[in-house]
């Protein structure tokens, strides 16, 4: 019997694949689309997802960046604070996501070209689309279908705005060794370098309207995207997700199925491959129950500082002083994105 079939092969369930090869379970991927699989994504790796990728055997190559800068867009203010160990990467995800799935063939795991549907389990095993495993883990995206046929998902909370995120690259050469968050009244864009002669940009908002529309709100950033656009346009969303458990039986969710505040602090995949070590350590010892737990420990900065930050982000007095206030505390600024990596 399979020990571990996974639903979806994205980065955090390829994760899960390589941790679960080598701990030594046999585990299957179902995933319909072919490698590589691309997604509306910042492609900011934090320091933290670099070492993450590192213990799993996974090298990439990228633009290095070495902190994070965040510039107002109408005050002209800025801060910036350098990693103090280690360095991010800045890597498309039509080179992440393969450089996952070649590690994960490498360790033996099977991948398998079908989508996961009504999903049956006991006390023993779990079913889906015709595969038998000991274990079920959901990493089928951020609306994921399983969490939703098995009633997963939580209610919503307050009424907030909706948020999306957007992203296009551009070919123009990387004016900076830093992500930049640029701010405006109601949305922000995100620069990654991601090579020598290429740019990510990521704008997340709550406003419908089109890319380049979006952009108007960043005239600076846009007087240097002078090159054009390399690629179309991706999006995704509503980003905010809520669950109400990573565990029901024998199933365990990661990734954004597992749950989404919002990419305002870029820790999603740094997030999704560590949880994805717990997930795999817990089913080991045969207590998937306890997963809950540590995802909870593992996401507690993630949830408490993004939840905090677009607390303050959906109040137009606080929004406004979000990056001066960092420039006029660069201790506390710099604290934030320490933790952060």
């Amino acid at each position: 019997m399979i020990d571990l079939l996974v639903a979806g092969g994205g980065p955090a369930g390829l994760a899960t694949a390589i941790h679960g090869a080598l701990a030594g379970l046999d585990v299957v991927v179902a995933e319909p689309r072919p490698t590589p699989i691309d997604k509306a994504c910042g492609e900011g790796l934090m320091p933290g997802a670099v070492r993450a990728l590192g213990t799993l055997g996974v090298r990439v190559t990228g633009g290095p960046f070495h902190g994070i800068r965040y510039v107002d867009g109408v005050t002209g203010d800025t801060a910036e604070a350098r990693f103090r160990s280690g360095h991010g990467i800045g890597v498309r995800r039509t080179e992440l996501q393969p450089a996952l799935a070649a590690r994960a063939a490498e360790l033996g795991v099977r991948i398998v070209p079908q989508r996961l549907d009504r999903v049956l389990q006991d006390e023993r095993q779990v079913t889906a689309g015709g595969l038998t495993a000991r274990y079920l883990v959901a990493a089928d995206g951020l609306h994921s279908p399983i969490r939703r046929a098995l009633g997963l998902c939580a209610p919503p909370g307050p009424r907030r705005a909706a948020r999306y995120g957007l992203r296009r690259h551009y070919a123009v050469a990387p004016w900076s060794d830093l992500v930049e968050v640029h701010w405006s009244a109601r949305s922000e864009a995100y620069v990654t370098p991601l090579a020598p002669g290429l740019v990510g940009v990521a704008v997340l908002t709550a406003q419908r309207a089109p890319f380049d529309a979006q952009l108007d709100c960043f005239p600076a950033l846009r007087a240097r995207l002078t090159a054009g656009a390399a690629s179309a346009v991706r999006g995704a969303g509503p980003l905010r997700q809520g669950v109400r458990s990573r565990v029901a039986g024998r199933v365990l969710l990661v990734g954004d199925a597992a749950g989404y505040v919002d990419a305002l602090t870029g820790e999603g995949l740094t997030l999704a491959l560590t949880a994805a070590g717990e997930l795999v350590r817990c089913v080991r010892a045969g207590r998937p129950e306890a997963y809950e737990h540590a995802w909870r420990r593992l996401s507690r900065s993630y949830r408490l500082l993004t939840g905090s930050l677009l607390r303050a982000r959906e109040n137009p007095y606080l929004a406004a002083r979000i990056v001066p206030l960092a420039s006029r505390l660069p201790r506390v600024f710099r604290a934030g994105v320490d933790l952060l990596a």
